[in-house]
């Protein structure tokens, strides 16, 4: 099954992704690959560069910064393939960033084919 592990931090309290966290999350994408469990995963640009787009009555309508106002951000992600949720949790826990923000482990939908 596959999970989308979302990575949320403050980014106003995060320390800046230094050397040593480059270092872990290289290590860490490295073990994920060779594991087989990778599937995708990228870092997203700060909370300040996101826009939010609504339709309303055929209207698109965009608005500066997320959609919603938190106190961790959205800064992201990992999409694994993982036997279980407590596998997929595994690995989560093994994310760097989860030592100063929070993991969000999300199944994805498995929709028919058509």
């Amino acid at each position: 099954m596959q999970y989308l592990l979302l990575i949320y931090a403050n980014e106003s309290e995060s320390p800046e992704p230094g050397p040593d966290m480059m270092k872990a999350y290289f290590a860490f994408n490295e073990d994920i690959v060779a594991a087989g469990n990778y599937k995708a995963g990228e870092a997203l640009q700060p909370v300040s560069t996101a826009t939010t787009v609504r339709v309303r009555d055929g209207k698109t309508m965009t608005t500066d910064g997320p959609f919603a106002e938190t106190k961790e951000q959205l800064g992201g992600f990992y999409l694994v393939d993982a036997k279980d949720l407590d596998e997929a949790i595994a690995i989560a826990a093994k994310i760097p960033g989860a030592k100063h923000g929070s993991i969000e482990v999300r199944p994805l939908l498995e929709l028919p084919k058509q």
